[in-house]
């Protein structure tokens, strides 16, 4: 289930539901923040999607629009990899790094990567990346998980963690990065 944010707007509350990636960027509570909203209207519900980056949003749209994906698989997407990932993973046809995320198998990967790839091809450049987002690290990154994962782990439960550790230890090997994950996986 992906994570919540709750937006007092004039006295109003609105519930949201987020992706690991925005829980990660909120504010404390209390402190003013600016969420990029999407509306799911059902039969039976109105649910609120709330984004940190319009990228995000705009590729959890996409995904939406992949026959076979609903809002929840599309969170667990947002929630496993970084936007920046995933378009790698689809322009690179590389249905693998989408296959740990929960509830993603090989032929919801495959059937991404076929609908939205020209899509994607029509987007403008991502050029906001986060600190862990250079070239080294990146592939720092993508080791760190591939490792953990080999290990047993769940890909999106890995990839929190790697994200988060790099992002606050930017400096690390790939041995401090595995050993850290490893402890904080435990800890959770």
């Amino acid at each position: 289930m992906p994570e919540e944010a709750v937006i007092d707007v004039s006295g109003i509350a609105y519930r949201f539901l987020i992706s690991a990636s925005t829980h990660r960027q909120l504010p404390e509570p209390g402190r003013e923040v600016r969420l990029f909203s999407h509306l799911s209207v059902r039969e039976d519900a109105l649910q609120l999607y709330g984004f940190f980056r319009e990228e995000e949003r705009q590729l959890f749209r996409l995904l939406i629009l992949t026959s076979g994906v609903g809002p929840r698989l599309a969170m667990a997407v947002l929630s496993g990899m970084e936007v920046q990932e995933v378009h790698e993973a689809i322009l690179a046809n590389n249905p693998e790094r989408l296959y740990g995320i929960s509830g993603v198998g090989k032929k919801t990967a495959a059937r991404i990567i076929l609908e939205l790839r020209d899509k994607i091809l029509k987007l403008p450049p991502l050029t906001t990346r986060s600190a862990s987002g250079s070239p080294h690290s990146s592939q720092l990154r993508d080791d760190a998980v591939t490792a953990l994962v080999t290990l047993g782990f769940s890909r999106a439960v890995v990839q929190k963690a790697v994200v988060t550790i790099l992002e606050n230890h930017q400096a690390m090997t790939l041995e401090e990065v595995v050993k850290t994950a490893l402890v904080s996986i435990h800890n959770s």
